[in-house]
Protein backbone atom coordinates (compact mmCIF):
# COMPACT_ATOMS: atom_id res chain seq x y z
CA UNK A 1 0.00 0.00 0.00
CA UNK A 2 1.27 3.48 -0.89
CA UNK A 3 0.82 6.90 0.63
CA UNK A 4 -2.90 7.19 1.36
CA UNK A 5 -4.72 10.53 1.68
CA UNK A 6 -5.61 11.47 4.40
CA UNK A 7 -3.21 9.85 6.86
CA UNK A 8 -0.27 10.64 9.11
CA UNK A 9 1.96 8.89 6.55
CA UNK A 10 0.64 11.12 3.75
CA UNK A 11 1.28 14.22 5.85
CA UNK A 12 4.85 13.09 6.66
CA UNK A 13 5.47 12.35 2.96
CA UNK A 14 4.23 15.85 2.12
CA UNK A 15 6.59 17.40 4.67
CA UNK A 16 9.50 15.50 3.13
CA UNK A 17 8.44 16.48 -0.40
CA UNK A 18 8.13 20.18 0.47
CA UNK A 19 11.56 20.16 2.12
CA UNK A 20 13.28 18.41 -0.78
CA UNK A 21 11.54 20.03 -3.76
CA UNK A 22 13.74 22.79 -5.25
CA UNK A 23 10.91 24.24 -7.32
CA UNK A 24 8.67 24.60 -4.26
CA UNK A 25 11.54 26.14 -2.27
CA UNK A 26 11.99 28.80 -4.95
CA UNK A 27 8.31 29.55 -5.57
CA UNK A 28 7.43 29.65 -1.86
CA UNK A 29 10.56 31.51 -0.70
CA UNK A 30 8.50 34.46 0.59
CA UNK A 31 5.57 32.49 2.06
CA UNK A 32 4.97 33.04 5.79
CA UNK A 33 2.05 31.27 7.39
CA UNK A 34 0.97 27.98 8.82
CA UNK A 35 -1.97 26.00 7.45
CA UNK A 36 -4.64 23.91 9.09
CA UNK A 37 -6.71 21.66 6.83
CA UNK A 38 -10.06 20.60 8.26
CA UNK A 39 -11.59 17.77 6.25
CA UNK A 40 -15.23 17.07 7.00
CA UNK A 41 -16.27 13.41 6.93
CA UNK A 42 -17.98 12.11 3.83
CA UNK A 43 -18.16 8.74 2.05
CA UNK A 44 -15.25 6.52 3.16
CA UNK A 45 -14.01 9.19 5.57
CA UNK A 46 -16.06 8.63 8.72
CA UNK A 47 -14.55 11.22 11.06
CA UNK A 48 -13.14 14.72 10.75
CA UNK A 49 -9.43 14.97 9.92
CA UNK A 50 -7.23 17.94 10.82
CA UNK A 51 -3.76 18.32 9.36
CA UNK A 52 -1.40 21.09 10.43
CA UNK A 53 1.58 22.37 8.40
CA UNK A 54 4.03 25.03 9.57
CA UNK A 55 5.22 26.60 6.30
CA UNK A 56 7.95 29.23 6.27
CA UNK A 57 10.00 30.58 3.35
CA UNK A 58 9.81 27.51 1.13
CA UNK A 59 10.21 24.95 3.88
CA UNK A 60 7.87 22.91 6.03
CA UNK A 61 9.10 23.24 9.60
CA UNK A 62 6.59 20.78 11.07
CA UNK A 63 3.46 18.76 10.36
CA UNK A 64 0.99 17.23 12.75
CA UNK A 65 -2.27 15.31 12.65
CA UNK A 66 -4.52 17.21 15.04
CA UNK A 67 -7.46 16.24 17.20
CA UNK A 68 -10.57 18.42 16.72
CA UNK A 69 -10.33 22.06 17.78
CA UNK A 70 -6.82 21.85 19.20
CA UNK A 71 -4.87 24.35 17.07
CA UNK A 72 -5.42 27.55 15.13
CA UNK A 73 -3.31 28.70 12.20
CA UNK A 74 -2.82 31.76 9.99
CA UNK A 75 -4.81 29.93 7.30
CA UNK A 76 -7.57 27.44 7.95
CA UNK A 77 -8.88 25.61 4.88
CA UNK A 78 -12.12 23.70 5.43
CA UNK A 79 -14.10 21.50 3.05
CA UNK A 80 -15.91 18.20 2.77
CA UNK A 81 -13.70 15.23 1.94
CA UNK A 82 -14.92 15.06 -1.68
CA UNK A 83 -13.67 18.59 -2.44
CA UNK A 84 -10.16 17.81 -1.17
CA UNK A 85 -10.19 14.61 -3.25
CA UNK A 86 -11.36 16.53 -6.34
CA UNK A 87 -8.44 18.95 -5.95
CA UNK A 88 -5.95 16.08 -5.57
CA UNK A 89 -7.39 14.32 -8.63
CA UNK A 90 -7.22 17.55 -10.69
CA UNK A 91 -11.00 17.65 -11.16
CA UNK A 92 -11.25 20.91 -9.17
CA UNK A 93 -8.85 23.84 -9.46
CA UNK A 94 -7.71 24.92 -5.98
CA UNK A 95 -8.15 28.64 -6.69
CA UNK A 96 -11.63 28.06 -8.12
CA UNK A 97 -12.45 26.00 -5.04
CA UNK A 98 -11.45 28.94 -2.82
CA UNK A 99 -13.27 31.55 -4.88
CA UNK A 100 -16.51 29.52 -4.97
CA UNK A 101 -16.30 28.59 -1.26
CA UNK A 102 -16.04 24.87 -1.99
CA UNK A 103 -12.84 25.27 0.00
CA UNK A 104 -13.53 27.75 2.77
CA UNK A 105 -10.57 29.94 3.73
CA UNK A 106 -10.12 31.61 7.09
CA UNK A 107 -7.17 33.96 6.98
CA UNK A 108 -6.07 36.60 4.53
CA UNK A 109 -7.58 35.81 1.15
CA UNK A 110 -5.68 38.83 -0.21
CA UNK A 111 -2.40 37.17 0.87
CA UNK A 112 -3.47 33.93 -0.83
CA UNK A 113 -4.30 35.81 -4.04
CA UNK A 114 -0.92 37.57 -4.00
CA UNK A 115 0.71 34.16 -3.67
CA UNK A 116 -1.20 32.09 -6.24
CA UNK A 117 2.01 30.48 -7.63
CA UNK A 118 2.90 29.27 -4.12
CA UNK A 119 -0.59 27.86 -3.56
CA UNK A 120 -0.54 26.07 -6.92
CA UNK A 121 2.93 24.63 -6.38
CA UNK A 122 1.94 23.44 -2.91
CA UNK A 123 -0.98 21.59 -4.52
CA UNK A 124 1.40 20.13 -7.13
CA UNK A 125 3.49 18.68 -4.32
CA UNK A 126 0.37 17.25 -2.67
CA UNK A 127 -0.65 15.58 -5.92
CA UNK A 128 2.81 14.14 -6.52
CA UNK A 129 2.97 12.31 -3.17
CA UNK A 130 -0.60 10.99 -3.26
CA UNK A 131 -0.49 7.33 -4.25
CA UNK A 132 -3.94 6.34 -3.00
CA UNK A 133 -7.08 8.00 -1.72
CA UNK A 134 -9.11 6.50 1.11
Amino acid sequence: MGTVFPSAEWLKALEEKLNSDERYAQVARNWEGDLLFIIHPQGKLTQEVRMYLDLWHGKCRRTEMMPPAERQAAFVLTAPYEHFVSILQERLDPMTAMMTSKLKVRGSMAYMMRNVPTVLDFVRCCREITEEIL
